[in-house]
């Protein structure tokens, strides 16, 4: 269910019509093809690039003025995608996918400074889109840092399990493995769930 996490963002709405809205969560499970999701769906172009490759958002991604109408009111939504959280970046992890050496020690330098860009972000935020991959085992101790992070600053969260598409997806661990955190399925790759999110998100704020 997601009322606590609506309720936050309505207080949020009330107070200031704006809200700073940040996803996190760990390398490749989805977070900048939700990011890009949402930013077709609300204002028809895509926020970054997409690849395979661990640590392809490196830095933290922006799209300023992103309006959703709520039945009434207008919410202006700045949105950020943020690098993927890792406890550590290995420069070896890039070289599996043909990368030469000197560039994987590159990115994983850009990786390791994006890490802690997206940790000093938090203070920034009004809401976060906590991303899982519900293909993979859930309590893992980047989510669990990551949980305790955005709790230790009162940052409303919203966990989204991703990939409901794949056969291995297993929403239920998710949710066993965080029980005091709403929790939304959804994929981001096919859309499913987003509408119901959306939809979700203007009643609960009319």
């Amino acid at each position: 269910m997601i009322h606590k996490f609506l309720s936050w963002l309505k207080k949020i709405f009330l107070r200031k019509k704006e809200m700073v809205l940040g996803i996190y969560g760990s390398p490749n499970v989805g977070k900048t093809t939700l990011a890009n999701r949402i930013c077709v769906d609300l204002v028809g172009a895509p926020m970054g690039a997409v690849s395979p490759v661990p640590h392809e958002t490196r830095a933290v991604q922006k799209k300023e003025h992103i309006i959703l109408k709520l039945k009434g009111y207008t919410l202006t939504m700045n949105l950020l995608d943020m690098p993927g959280i890792a406890v550590k970046v290995d420069y070896h992890d890039f070289l599996e996918y043909g990368i030469g050496k000197e560039e994987a020690q590159k990115r994983a330098r850009e990786a390791t400074r994006g890490v802690v860009e997206a940790v000093r972000h938090l203070d920034k935020l009004d809401a976060a889109l906590f991303v899982i991959d519900a293909t993979e085992d859930p309590y893992t101790q980047v989510n669990i840092t990551i949980l305790g992070n955005i709790e230790a600053r009162n940052i409303p969260v919203l966990i989204v399990a991703n990939k409901i598409d794949l056969s291995g997806a297993n929403t239920h661990k998710v949710k066993e493995a965080f029980p005091g955190y709403d929790c939304v399925e959804i994929s981001a790759m096919t859309g499913e769930n987003l509408e119901m999110l959306y939809k979700g998100i203007a009643e609960k704020l009319s």
